[in-house]
């Protein structure tokens, strides 16, 4: 279904186990994932205390129902964030990394951040720390979930660059001593050095300093080497799961030597790389006439760029026409929020950050702390983000299985609150949502014979 992007993770290698272990590599640096694996699972703020423990649960039935006794999962219980500082330890504790690094995937439910000030995010420094370069959102219409809609056709998978840019940005606040000698650089410097290279170089650079003087200042990196590394694997996942595009998103026509940078080493990826495999927007419309399925048929990804305004205009108007989706850390996050709300909302968006070694899944949404505590939180999220952790394992008749059967309680009008009062349906608790999910787990069960081998 999803994250065989990294080429590392394409292939799997089960070992027999008679006790639980941890997931290992082997010397080719692909993942060794025991018949019992223990994986770590941080539960989170919040909801994070109600959904994590059904989420565990409906997993727990998927791999009993498709392997029988012959495969399972032990979790690991561990804190970040305010459950951290509580127990005495760092909000995002050495130790905590040290254990996910010795288990390479883990689950992660959602921590709460302060905003405007505060302690950074966990989430980005997990992310940091363990390198995991890729954030994968798959967002797809759900039948049964009312969207804002006339036309349910998105089916998107977002690859958004987790890293750098404003991630990896640094700031300065108005009226510090950085920001004012920056500003004073920026003003008075930068333009004398902009006609002084001019002159040397025969360049044409028009740069005049025009800074406010009450101005914060932000600077946002992109480097040659973490765009084309998303953008690999972004193009690798549209050719395992035959897609037919790959789009690249960025506000180049401004930001040049950044978003337009991104874009352009997307193109030499794609030819260095990915020779007799990809095509430009121009050779999809002179030799396919711009129709997918012809250039699909003929092994082709359409690869295609947008500008960052004129992609969000697009989601909303030609869905269809965008199958993944590669670009930067921020425009991925209002992209990933908004291609979201096309079909439900965040309630129904998985997701994942992925890197060469290790792999963090969670659902996207917040901790909705006004919910907490009350049986009424939608975990289909996190249900869906199980999923994907169960094909990222190599267990696919499990993933396939859990998906299938939250897609089939969806359709048949069993949901939570948030999705019923758009639907017209009655509520279910969360609890009571879980167990539907099981029940039709258990009908399409009996639909097909179990896997009682090990692998």
């Amino acid at each position: 279904m999803i994250l065989q992007a990294t080429n590392r993770f394409n292939r799997l290698k089960f070992g027999q186990q008679n006790s639980f272990q941890p997931i290992t590599t082997n010397a080719q640096g692909k993942l060794v994932v025991p018949a019992h694996v223990i994986i770590p699972a941080i539960e989170g703020d919040g909801i994070g205390p109600e959904i994590m423990p059904q989420a565990q649960k409906v997993v727990k039935a998927a791999i009993r129902l498709a392997y029988g006794l012959t495969r399972s999962i032990q979790w690991l219980p561990l804190a970040v964030g305010k459950k951290a500082l509580a127990a005495g330890k760092q909000w995002v504790p050495d130790d905590v990394v040290e254990t996910l690094k010795q288990h390479h995937v883990f689950v992660k439910g959602p921590v709460d951040t302060d905003v405007g000030g505060g302690l950074p995010s966990a989430n980005v420094q997990l992310r940091k720390r363990l390198d995991l370069y890729q954030c994968v959102r798959p967002v797809k219409v759900l039948k049964g979930v009312k969207t804002p809609m006339k036309e349910d056709k998105t089916d998107v998978v977002i690859f958004r660059e987790n890293t750098e840019d404003l991630y990896k940005g640094i700031e300065f606040e108005k009226d510090s001593p950085l920001a004012k000698v920056l500003i004073f650089t920026l003003n008075h410097i930068f333009p004398v050095l902009n006609k002084l290279f001019n002159a040397i170089f025969k360049t044409n650079h028009h740069y005049i300093g025009d800074i406010r003087e009450d101005s914060g200042i932000g600077i946002k990196p992109i480097s040659e080497f973490g765009s084309k590394r998303l953008i690999r694997s972004a193009i690798q996942y549209a050719i395992d799961h035959n897609r037919p595009s790959v789009t690249l998103v960025g506000k180049g026509n401004i930001m040049k030597y950044t978003e337009g940078a991104f874009v352009k080493w997307g193109y030499e990826v794609a030819k260095d790389e990915f020779p007799g495999k990809t095509i430009t927007a121009d050779e999809f419309w002179k030799d396919y006439g711009g129709d997918y399925k012809k250039s699909q048929a003929a092994g082709k990804i359409v690869l295609q760029e947008r500008i960052t305004d004129a992609e969000f205009q697009d989601v909303i108007l030609n869905p269809q026409n965008h199958s993944v989706i590669a670009t930067m850390n921020l425009n991925g996050d209002y992209l990933s929020d908004a291609f979201a709300a096309t079909v439900g909302g965040l309630g129904v968006a998985p997701g994942a950050n992925v890197g060469d070694e290790y792999a963090m899944f969670e659902s996207t949404h917040g901790s909705a702390p006004d919910i907490a505590g009350k049986n009424i939180a939608n975990p289909t999220a996190l249900f869906l983000t199980m999923a994907l952790m169960l094909d990222h394992l190599g267990w696919k008749e499990a993933s396939l299985l859990l998906s299938k059967s939250i897609e089939t309680t969806l359709a048949n009008g069993k949901m939570t609150g948030d999705l019923a009062r758009k639907a017209g349906v009655k509520a279910l608790k969360t609890d009571e949502y879980s167990q539907a999910v099981i029940e039709s787990m258990e009908a399409l069960a009996k639909e097909k014979p179990k896997d009682t081998s090990a692998a």
